[in-house]
């Protein structure tokens, strides 16, 4: 089983809490050409910023480790180069761009270092203004409100495709064994159920 089949069950299970457009991403049949893979390099920075975006998206709790002990900051750009067509790559890059500046002119720094109340006001702004581009309200700013809409889906699905989101945020029954997140599977064997 691929990277893009495990997900695409994942999708099933989270059902409509991911949209179109990364359902048509996870469902296509294509095999994203390997010219187009890695269209944009995203920065240290940048994924210090994508996973503190994923943190406040699906923080720590009582009960289990939130998106960032997760590991889901850089499994949202390993997603958008290994996934993603060039455009839709470029699309989002440009987006977290924008939103990284836009932090850095409202508060002087990175998104990753203002403080997490700051950080939620961002992501509520953020959310609101794509919100409000799809019913028409507002100019349109698509490479933000994809970024926002890409980065909300990949944190979910990467959290609950994670060991933390599988074992510790859902129930989790430990049948045939331990978790193993990369166990090999025989060509055609149907994947585990859990």
């Amino acid at each position: 089983m691929d990277r893009r089949e495990a997900l695409r069950n994942v999708a099933i299970l989270l059902g409509t809490a991911i949209s179109a457009g990364t359902t048509d991403v996870l469902f296509s049949s294509y095999t994203l050409p390997e010219s187009e893979k890695n269209a944009v390099t995203f920065s240290a920075e940048q994924i210090k910023t994508l996973t503190e975006i994923a943190d406040v998206i699906i923080p720590t709790t009582k009960s289990s480790a939130g998106a960032k002990a997760a590991g889901v900051g850089k499994f949202i750009p390993m997603m958008v180069n290994d996934c993603y067509p060039a455009k839709q790559q470029q699309s989002f890059y440009n987006g977290l761009t924008a939103f990284e500046a836009r932090a850095k002119k409202e508060y002087g720094k990175s998104f990753a270092l203002i403080p997490l109340a700051e950080r939620k006001k961002m992501l509520t702004v953020l959310r609101q203004e794509t919100l409000d581009q799809k019913t028409n309200k507002l100019p349109e700013k698509v490479d933000i409100a994809y970024f926002f809409t890409t980065v909300r889906d990949l944190t979910s699905l990467g959290y609950f495709s994670s060991e933390i989101g599988c074992t510790k945020a859902r129930e989790y029954v430990q049948i045939p064994g331990s978790y193993d997140g990369a166990y090999p599977l025989k060509p055609g064997q149907k994947s585990w159920a859990t």
